[in-house]
């Protein structure tokens, strides 16, 4: 062969699977391209395999895993999974609900081209109506699928934003972080602190140490959140009572040796717990939850800025209170990054409900400035009397 003639353009092999005992055989070859590929957890083998194992709802879901392989080395997955919602068959990503950042798994060096032909092949096996690919950060790799020329079905930019708050700076130390804010701010911290010592209770921060079971502090977790919940309405089968998937996620991290949980605890007995991990030099928040009894001493507050001042004085970078629009997070964080989403449409029934969908966001938004102009008209009428 001459030494300059171009070698064959080697065409990956596109599989989709779609059940548990695919998803399985594929543990070592996708742990190898995550490995290398450097991603998130959220698109680890270990964590989608977690999600799907043990999500209360199963039955009503189909697995799209779309994968590539050039020879017997995986070189890109297209985690998909499908759902029906308001007679609608859904496309999204596989284990959305306990992924705050989501995007697709590829190797350095891997084509745009080659996520072009797992999201073509994963949309006609799926035979969806809608797809929603949500909580994409800037740099997310599918966003090389939208307005891709010739991509059927095609996928663009969709109006639903949410943000990851973060803590950031040079920090020198946790008390640095802690002292940089405002006298206030500092006091409420103070405060809730003497309210929990009242009796002269002993208050204590504490990160579980790696061989301690983490299994009773998750239930706990979970009972505290379910508290919250029944006040506020809000249904969330992450937290039911018995329910495996927090649990199976934490093994997830604990295998990782990414896992860090957080207590703080009054007289001995928990009343705040933060699920944590690590990852990239940041410390990730999943999931906090505090008892209501104690509410007054705002221990979900005080234990937030305990484990930011751990975060700090054990060099990490930042710390990552992921997606979650609490109002905490705003008080306290100093950057947003947001997470954008595509959408498309699969069947005449989809580009119908996308068409409704955007008539009504553009009513709403529309009725929200009329509102707000009326008010002020009325505020500014009722100044001049």
């Amino acid at each position: 062969m001459n030494a300059h003639t171009p070698l064959p353009e080697i065409r990956e092999r596109i599989e989709i699977i779609r059940d548990a005992e695919g998803l399985a055989r594929l543990a070592g070859p996708w742990q190898a391209l995550w490995l290398r590929a450097g991603a998130p957890i959220f698109q680890s083998h270990g964590w989608i395999s977690a999600w799907w194992n043990n999500i209360s709802d199963r039955a009503s879901r189909a697995l799209v895993i779309a994968t590539a392989w050039q020879g017997e080395q995986l070189i890109a997955v297209l985690p998909l999974a499908t759902h029906p919602h308001r007679g609608l068959r859904v496309l999204e990503w596989a284990g959305r609900d306990a992924c705050d950042y989501c995007d697709a798994l590829a190797a350095p060096g891997t084509p745009p081209a080659v996520l072009h032909r797992l999201w073509t092949e994963a949309a006609a096996v799926s035979r969806f109506d809608v797809s929603l690919l949500n909580r994409l950060l800037p740099d997310a790799s599918v966003w090389s699928l939208e307005h891709a020329k010739g991509l059927r079905p095609r996928l663009t930019g969709n109006r639903r934003l949410e943000h990851s708050m973060r803590v950031t700076g040079d920090w020198a130390s946790g008390e640095a972080w802690f002292g940089h804010f405002p006298k206030k701010i500092r006091q409420n911290y103070k405060r809730g602190l003497k309210f929990l010592q009242e009796g002269g209770a002993r208050v204590a921060f504490r990160l579980l140490p790696p061989e301690e079971d983490f299994r009773p502090v998750l239930v706990e977790l979970a009972a505290f959140k379910r508290l919250w919940l029944a006040r506020t309405g809000i249904t969330a089968p992450l937290f039911d009572e018995g329910a495996p998937l927090l649990p199976a996620l934490a093994q997830v991290l604990h295998e990782a040796g990414m896992l860090r949980i957080f207590v703080l605890e009054r007289d001995g007995k928990a009343i705040a717990i933060s699920m944590n991990f690590v990852e990239a030099r940041s410390l990730r928040a999943f999931v906090t939850a505090y008892d209501p009894v104690v509410y007054q001493g705002s221990p979900g507050m005080v234990l937030m800025m305990d484990y930011i001042r751990w975060a700090f004085d054990h060099g990490l970078e930042e710390v990552d209170f992921l997606t979650g629009d609490e109002d905490f997070k705003n008080r306290f964080a100093n950057e947003a990054v947001p997470l954008a989403s595509m959408a498309g449409a699969g069947s005449p029934l989809g580009h119908v409900a996308m068409l409704a969908d955007e008539v009504g966001s553009r009513a709403r938004t529309r009725l929200r400035l009329w509102r707000a102009r009326r008010t002020d008209g009325a505020a500014a009428t009722a100044a001049a009397e």
